[in-house]
């Protein structure tokens, strides 16, 4: 694998986090930290440097996963290469 353009931190983890500019319709390759494997995903997004990409179809309510650890709960659904983030994720801290 190339350099990867999203890590996953966790193989159970519902999102990467994008470690170069993501363009929507392109085929981001990403690293699955745990277990050393990779993925890859076609971004419906773009996905900007430091922002999350869902590696799952994820709905309204549901947690999303990064760390093994939910960080937040969905308020829009978010579908398979989707940019995660304000818009459809309202996050567990507050």
């Amino acid at each position: 694998m190339n350099k990867p353009q999203f890590i996953v931190h966790d193989s159970v983890d519902s999102v990467g986090v994008a470690v170069q500019e993501i363009k929507a319709g392109e085929t981001a390759e990403g690293w699955i930290m745990s277990d050393d494997s990779t993925i890859t995903i076609v971004a419906k997004n773009d996905i900007p440097l430091g922002h999350k990409i869902a590696l799952k179809d994820v709905s309204v309510g549901e947690s999303v996963i990064k760390y093994d650890v939910p960080i937040g709960k969905v308020v829009a659904p978010i579908t398979k290469g989707d940019h995660v983030h304000i818009h459809n994720l309202k996050t567990a801290r507050w």
